[in-house]
């Protein structure tokens, strides 16, 4: 049996914790695996109650987060979000977020059934919902409805770390931030992505700092299709200074801009 270097291990060791913490049930579409009769239940318990609060309050467009993973090493508590949407002639709701392709270099636009959303096997069994103002969700309504809206500030080419003011990469947040700019910003200022960047830096949008160790940077740009660090300034690469689009960011700038018209909610289910 060979026996590996402790540097190699140590390498070995930070690549599974960037691709874990930053990539596994974030924001992925990757083959279904058979789950066990209580993860379901408990996901769809969960989507159920979600819907209920969501039809309790009136709106038409909302955002919503799971908890994937346990990302506490890094302060946070919610991995991934989507646009919830009410069907007008239906009453359903769906959501709209933007996914991995299961760990490529590739991401696309999806449209699932609330249930959907929280059938992986999650971390906790949580969801954030942020209720938005009336006028952002008619904005909003348009462009989901749209799928030449959809896409415009969508960007194929996805990595887990994508820096948040470069147009190279994007991540499953970054996607749903931009497509906010979009809607929030005076109507033709901001068409492009480069456009919505830097209009969130204008409006004083913060993204989350993650501390990384340059061997996890090496380990994840080279063994990781879906993690890339090249977009970010070399000021913060060398520093460990790695700066992402998280839930919690984009949350709180939301509550910042609607002090009065953003209210957050959490849903959990009684037994976790």
């Amino acid at each position: 049996m060979t026996v590996l270097p402790a540097a190699t291990l140590r390498l070995v060791a930070g690549i599974v914790l960037l691709a874990w913490a930053l990539h596994g049930h974030a924001g992925t579409a990757c083959a279904e695996n058979a789950a066990a009769a209580g993860t379901i239940s408990q996901g769809l318990a969960l989507a159920q109650k979600v819907v209920a609060l969501l039809d309790g309050t009136g709106v038409r467009v909302a955002l919503v987060a799971r908890v994937g993973q346990d990302l506490s090493r890094y302060k946070l508590r919610y991995s991934h979000f989507a646009f919830a949407v009410r069907d007008h002639a239906e009453g359903r709701w769906s959501v709209v977020h933007s996914l991995n392709h299961c760990g490529t270099a590739k991401a696309g636009l999806y449209v699932q059934g609330m249930g959907n959303f929280f059938a992986d096997d999650v971390f906790a069994y949580e969801a954030a919902i942020l209720l938005l103002p009336s006028e952002l969700q008619a904005r909003l309504e348009k462009v989901l409805a749209s799928p030449v809206q959809l896409r415009r500030f969508h960007e194929e080419r996805y990595s887990a770390v994508a820096y948040p003011f470069n147009t190279v990469y994007q991540n499953s947040n970054q996607w749903c931030l931009e497509t906010l700019a979009g809607a929030m910003a005076p109507e033709g200022d901001v068409v492009t992505r480069a456009e919505a960047q830097g209009w969130l830096q204008q409006e004083g949008y913060q993204p989350t700092l993650l501390q990384l160790t340059p061997m996890t940077r090496l380990g994840g740009r080279m063994f990781k299709a879906n993690i890339a660090f090249d977009d970010h300034p070399g000021e913060y690469r060398w520093s460990d200074r790695i700066y992402v689009v998280s839930v919690e960011s984009v949350f709180e700038f939301l509550r910042r801009r609607y002090p009065h018209d953003s209210q957050r909610r959490i849903v959990a289910l009684d037994d976790r």
